[in-house]
């Protein structure tokens, strides 16, 4: 694992420090790491919506299209 250093001005370290207290963390590093997965999902998820925004619209979401979803289910089982 590679190791990270970095500044926080006070107020920002108090804060870390709390909410590794009451977040139930053991440590900074961990908090920071949670964070950091945190965006990355964030991230991930704007990529999709994005993409899905610019696709092209599938077929309409009617009564009759669950319908279909629910049939191909049973057909599993």
């Amino acid at each position: 694992m590679s190791t990270m250093n970095i500044s926080l001005p006070d107020a920002l370290k108090s804060f870390v420090d709390h909410q590794v207290e009451e977040g139930g963390y053991a440590t900074s590093s961990e908090y920071v790491r949670e964070l950091i997965r945190k965006d990355q999902d964030r991230s991930r998820l704007c990529g999709l919506l994005l993409e899905g925004a610019i696709s092209e619209p599938g077929p309409m979401a009617d009564g009759a299209y669950f319908e279909g979803l629910r049939e191909g289910i049973r057909g599993r089982t």
